[in-house]
């Protein structure tokens, strides 16, 4: 009975408010012409206020669309959040060097594996710097997606034409994670500089010369030239020999203790060939033979190590045959 009441009650007030009173629709419902009623309809609930006047209704109008806006700077900054964004900043970074430090250590005790492991260094670093952006972003000051919007689209065009180099070298360090070229623990040349990969971060790469100097490209130079890779992901690289020789030497002979000069050496590397060619070259109006002794080294970091070993056993060798005298040599 107390349904059937309250629905009776509601079906007059309808057919009272459709027939007796105008109406007219204004914002998320339906207002009374008459200033001092306004009846609201939402969905399937039914509000009556009395002595609500205009000026209400335009005030709790213009209070709605407040609350719809982005919030007050205070409630997106506080104290608060910007000492927790500093810890997880803190703690991240310690987390990452920790785990890049300890992948470091156990690459190094182990020559086979040691460029796989190094490979996920920086891989590692970047998504480790992106999960703690993550975590302050979202879980922390967690702004309101037009918030974002808006603050990412302007910090895009002014830093966009700020630092067009940085962007252009952040993307080609992006490029070579994914394309990898090369990767930490390769032999490259670039350019004028030939060493060891020893770090690619999101703006430059970082290699080792044979004179231990350290020099630093920029991943943008890196991509617009020719890379060439000596082992390509390889712990072992060819190492290449080359001596000047007399025109009038038994080149059978030479080759011979050319190849075993290699094979006694302690860098070698036995799994791959050992090649020994011979070319005519002119210095000085003169014409010379010059070998080409080529072998692997079972580990790039003695790639130097090997050239020169192999080059003094050959040298020493061809003066203890006989086969050269010292004056002889170019």
């Amino acid at each position: 009975m107390n349904i059937l009441k309250n629905i009776s009650i509601k079906i007059f007030i309808i057919f009272l408010f459709f027939t007796h009173f105008g109406f007219s629709q204004t914002g998320n419902g339906i207002s009374h012409k008459n200033d001092s009623i306004k009846v609201v309809v939402k969905t399937d609930t039914i509000f009556i206020n009395t002595g609500v006047t205009k000026k209400n209704i335009e005030a709790d109008t213009s209070k709605n669309v407040l609350e719809i806006g982005p919030p007050p700077i205070e409630e997106l900054i506080s104290f608060g959040k910007v000492f927790w964004s500093l810890v997880v900043l803190i703690i991240g970074f310690f987390i990452i060097r920790i785990i890049s430090k300890t992948l470091d250590l156990i690459a190094e005790r182990s020559t086979g594996y040691r460029i796989t492991i190094k490979g996920f260094v920086p891989i590692i670093r970047i998504f480790g710097w992106l999960v703690i952006i993550y975590i302050i972003v979202a879980g922390i000051f967690r702004p309101p997606l037009p918030t974002i919007l808006t603050i990412a689209a302007s910090l895009g065009i002014a830093v966009g034409f700020a630092a067009q180099d940085i962007f252009k070298n952040i993307f080609g360090g992006i490029m070579i994670l994914f394309d990898r070229p090369f990767q930490v623990g390769d032999k490259i040349e670039v350019g004028d500089y030939y060493g060891e990969v020893i770090k690619i971060g999101l703006r430059s790469t970082r290699i080792v010369t044979p004179d231990d100097s350290m020099v630093s490209i920029p991943n943008g130079d890196i991509m617009s030239k020719s890379v060439s890779n000596a082992n390509s992901g390889e712990p072992n690289c060819q190492v290449v020999a080359e001596i000047f020789l007399p025109i009038t030497v038994d080149t059978e002979k030479v080759r011979q203790i050319a190849i075993e000069a290699a094979q006694v050496s302690k860098y070698i590397f036995l799994n791959k060939p050992i090649v020994v060619l011979f070319f005519n070259e002119v210095k000085e109006r003169r014409s010379y033979l010059k070998m080409r002794l080529k072998a692997y080294v079972m580990d790039i970091r003695y790639e130097f190590q090997f050239k020169s070993e192999m080059t003094e056993i050959v040298m020493r060798e061809l003066i203890k045959e006989k086969i050269i005298a010292p004056g002889d040599l170019f």
